[in-house]
């Protein structure tokens, strides 16, 4: 399961949280290396976007909870489709096969 996740950190002095900011880069190599997280990128000023592809939706709310410890953040997360999947989709209605999957 895809997942696009926008991390808002709580606004603190980012020298404050020099060493949670460290932190959370080991905290998610391990996922990255996994597979677990497909791209990793730092917004300008703070906070990062963040592509999850996760087994499940408790997966990621395990993930996005790990990383409130680290960094205290509001998370706006978006459910994803794969390209190739959005594409089976429409060439499905397209032949008049409806809404199926």
């Amino acid at each position: 399961m895809l997942f696009l996740v926008v991390s808002e950190p709580r606004p603190e002095r980012p020298s404050g949280v020099t060493a949670a900011r460290q932190s959370y880069w080991r905290w998610i190599q391990p996922l990255i290396d996994a597979g677990e997280v497909r791209s990793v990128h730092a917004k300008v000023g703070r906070g990062a976007v963040v592509l999850f592809d996760v087994a499940s939706n408790e997966v990621l709310h395990a993930h996005l909870n790990a990383w409130a410890d680290i960094i205290p953040a509001r998370f706006e997360v978006h459910a994803l489709i794969d390209p190739a999947n959005a594409r089976r989709f429409l060439d499905r209605q397209a032949s008049g096969q409806g809404d199926a999957q």
